[in-house]
């Protein structure tokens, strides 16, 4: 007798079982962040273009800056930042395509949060911002970075308005350029790849980010200007064994961005020329610090943070 061939029925495809993060350095690239502190190996920045140039009294005051910059001697700062990074070995990427409408394009902290997983897109809060972040997902494409969340509907969120604690901990804070349904989204995303705890700080009135008084300035050390920052914030985080560092010039916070700071590696940061009370405490707690002027720059309200976003760091193992 004769048997008859039995043919398989169904697609036979089968899925993976790896998750995303296992197959993330194979098929993405090598992108990650989960500190403000652990080794930077790569950023993102937008050295500033044509849409600083021309700058009047009048649209000083619609995009919010001190005064008229000089175009040509922000570049040359800009430039003095990007050379202390590679100097110490982090890579470099640039946005470019940049609307030319947007002098407020170079500060990346805003436009973007790193993760484990990639990057969540922000949504900015001020119309004169909107748009920016358009270019930052065309360079996400060429390099290869993953896009887990786009802020969207009513939300509103800004990059620098989180900060890692460590992989699990992440402070969010809501104010005036994050609002309550930006940061429900932020936090959904977080607490899917891992994120056990959010603590959630509001911004105070005189203040837009969190790093305008706050900023991690090693492993269990946060800087702080203690009277912008919340008790129960501060009550949540010693209690997670974070030594909380005061500083206290307010001259040297407000115009100095003293707190606006950028951690290379655990106890060693690059932080704006200009702000000495503030960078003695920073010594006197075993901090190396390496100043850059930045002083054109700052009439933009913003420094090497707000300048600089986030594409690897290594883990920081407390």
């Amino acid at each position: 007798m004769r048997r008859e061939k039995v043919k398989v029925q169904g697609e036979r495809w089968f899925p993976s079982e790896k998750s995303f993060s296992d197959e993330m350095r194979d098929l993405w690239g090598n992108w990650y962040c989960d500190s403000e502190t652990g080794k930077l190996r790569a950023v993102l920045m937008h050295r500033p273009g044509r849409e600083i140039e021309g700058m009047t009294a009048e649209t000083v005051e619609k995009y919010r800056f001190r005064g008229v910059i000089d175009p040509e001697k922000a570049r040359r700062e800009h430039d003095k930042l990007t050379e202390v990074y590679r100097d110490k070995g982090v890579e470099v990427h640039y946005v470019e395509n940049q609307r030319i409408d947007r002098p407020n394009a170079m500060f990346m902290r805003d436009l973007m949060l790193m993760t484990p997983e990639g990057a969540i897109l922000s949504r900015p809060a001020v119309s004169s911002r909107r748009g920016e972040e358009k270019a930052v997902a065309e360079k996400f494409i060429k390099l290869g970075v993953p896009v887990i969340k786009t802020i969207n509907g009513e939300g509103f969120f800004e990059g620098a308005n989180a900060m890692w604690i460590d992989r699990e901990t992440v402070i969010l804070g809501t104010g005036s350029r994050t609002n309550e349904a930006g940061a429900h989204q932020v936090e959904r995303e977080l607490r899917s790849i891992g994120v056990t705890e959010i603590i959630r700080t509001p911004v105070p009135y005189g203040s837009i980010h969190l790093d305008g008084f706050m900023n991690m300035v090693d492993k269990r050390k946060l800087a702080v200007f203690p009277w912008h920052l919340a008790y129960d914030t501060a009550e949540l985080l010693m209690n997670k064994g974070i030594e909380l560092i005061e500083v206290t010039n307010i001259e040297e916070i407000k115009n100095g961005m003293a707190l606006n700071f950028i951690v290379l590696e655990p106890g060693k940061i690059v932080m704006p020329a200009g702000c000495p009370d503030s960078k003695a405490v920073f010594e006197s707690h075993q901090i190396e610090v390496i100043e850059v002027e930045l002083s054109e720059l700052l009439k933009g309200w913003g420094a090497v943070h707000c300048m600089t976003a986030f594409l690897r760091r290594d883990t920081a193992i407390s």
